[in-house]
């Protein structure tokens, strides 16, 4: 499970086993795990953290998009 950054509390990983899935990144924090997809990008799945954070992250998401993007195809391509 690469993990692409870290941003404070946020985890911002991959998982091996899901390569037949759309480009996604899921992300880890003290309080639960969500997933975006990144194509577009839009919450795919959310445990446990807070709408506020959800709102954080989406907007790492986009800031670092381009990132994510190459390193999902860098990890289950390459």
């Amino acid at each position: 499970m690469p993990t692409i950054l870290r941003i404070g509390s946020y985890r911002f990983h991959f998982y091996s086993n899901e390569g037949n899935e759309p480009p996604h990144i899921h992300v880890r924090s003290v309080e639960g795990e969500c997933k975006f997809w990144l194509d577009p990008v839009m919450l795919a799945k959310n445990r446990g953290i807070k709408a506020q954070d959800l709102r954080i992250i989406e907007r790492l998401v986009y800031e670092y998009h381009q990132l994510l993007i190459e390193k999902y195809h860098e990890f289950h391509n390459g």
